[in-house]
C-alpha cells in the first residue's frame, strides 16, 4: 500500500485568521487543517499552478488474507 505522506510543519497565524478558517471550515464540514490545504491549492490554481491530488486513503477493514 503506497499512500503518499503528508508534511508536517507548524504554522503560526494570526488569532483571527485561525478563527475565520475554522468557520469555514465548520461550514464546509472540514478540519481546520484540511480547510488550509484546499485554500492554498486554490491560490496555487488560481496563480496557474496546478496539484496533483494523492491517491486518497483507503477506507474500513482491510480484505481478508487467503
Amino acid at each position: 500500500m503506497s499512500l503518499a505522506k503528508k508534511k508536517a510543519f507548524a504554522l503560526r497565524l494570526d488569532p483571527a485568521v485561525h478563527a475565520a478558517i475554522e468557520r469555514l471550515a465548520a461550514a464546509e464540514l472540514r478540519s481546520a487543517n484540511a480547510e488550509i490545504e484546499m485554500l492554498l491549492r486554490e491560490a496555487l490554481e488560481a496563480r496557474g499552478i496546478s496539484i496533483a491530488h494523492s491517491k486518497p486513503a483507503r477506507r474500513g477493514r482491510p480484505p481478508k488474507g487467503d
